[in-house]
């Protein structure tokens, strides 16, 4: 079995990370807010509006999408503690409006009419960042990430939901966040279309998945290049696990109902519990450890403190990705041609 990575800069504090049990899913996601109300109801007060993240990996398939109850759960919570304006913003490698529409989101905004809730397509907004990775000849290339997920008046809040992964093993709110962040041009399709270009910087953070081991190391790494740029602009995270995802995920995997949500103001820790209830084992989630050991937050289990279920009495063992020897080689030595 690997070693931990090293950790160089830790984080500050132990982390609370709210894991409840349940068969209803708006109802889950409340309770697993309100477990960690007196930690995320001060945060709330600092911000002028609050950004719902839903996940639209796919804008068709709902087991692969943040669903609308998810976001009911949320505005459960944020309504009688919130004045607004509450926005939930994705920027979805096809057409995010549709994927809005498809899942009913607009239905379920409409009950909420005092946070004043408005869905935006943050792609066809176009405000961007310019951001650094790393390619396959390990020379920078910008990637142009969505401005309003770096704005410091926006409490963050990621609703995402526990899948298995074809390239890194395991997503969930991190991973959200920083593959939600890329922007493509309106139209999701790249090339040139009456002078027009199209373009999308998705894509780029998959450099070299086929060229195994470099491939592996270097979206793990960038994963964690770009949680960096993010990460001082996260507020909270909810993980939707009343049927997660298992073999081929994170679009066209099969449910596991694993009956759990799992929320926490410290994305890093959440996603270490959502990686113990899956029954993967922590150590092969490169990317996580890599914001560890940058302190973006905690993925040692001795630094979290778990409110409400016992992890060991929720886990299930999940199927997991064919590519999944493949994406480990992360962990062994970069020997390159010379």
């Amino acid at each position: 079995m690997p070693l931990p990575l090293p950790v160089v800069t830790p984080a500050a504090t132990r982390s609370v990370v709210s894991l409840v049990r349940g068969e209803d899913r708006r109802k889950l996601i409340y309770e697993s807010l309100m477990a960690i109300d007196q930690e995320l109801a001060p945060a709330l007060t600092r911000k002028k509006y609050v950004l719902i993240k839903p996940n639209l990996t796919s804008n068709v398939k709902q087991l692969a999408a943040t669903h609308a109850d998810t976001l009911r759960g949320i505005l459960d919570y944020l309504e009688p503690r919130f004045k607004g304006p509450v926005v939930i913003a994705e920027a979805s490698s096809g057409n995010t409006m549709e994927g809005f529409d498809n899942f009913k989101y607009r239905q379920a905004i409409a009950e909420y009419r005092s946070l004043k809730v408005e869905l935006i397509d943050l792609n066809r907004e176009g405000n961007y960042v310019t951001s650094p990775l790393i390619d396959t000849n390990l020379q920078m290339f910008p990637v142009r990430l969505a401005a309003r997920l770096m704005d410091p008046d926006a409490f963050i809040l990621s609703a995402s939901i526990l899948k298995t992964h074809d390239c890194v093993v395991a997503t969930m709110g991190v991973k959200n966040l920083v593959m939600g962040a890329p922007l493509h041009s309106p139209s999701a399709t790249p090339g040139s279309v009456n002078g027009q270009d199209r373009w999308s910087d998705k894509m780029k953070f998959h450099t070299g998945m086929q060229q195994p081991p470099l491939g592996p190391h270097l979206m793990n790494y960038n994963l964690c290049l770009t949680a960096q740029k993010l990460a001082p602009f996260w507020g909270a995270t909810v993980i939707d696990g009343l049927e997660g995802m298992e073999g081929d995920g994170p679009v066209s995997g099969t449910p596991v109902p694993s009956r759990i949500a799992i929320a926490s103001l410290d994305w890093v820790a959440a996603d270490r519990v959502g990686v113990e209830a899956m029954g993967i084992d922590p150590h092969w989630v490169g990317y996580l450890q890599y914001c560890e050991q940058v302190g973006i937050g905690n993925y040692d289990i001795s630094k979290i403190e778990v409110r409400g279920e016992k992890i060991a009495a929720v886990a299930r063992k999940y199927r997991l990705h064919p590519n999944t020897d493949r994406n480990l080689q992360w962990m062994a030595p970069l020997v390159l041609d010379r």
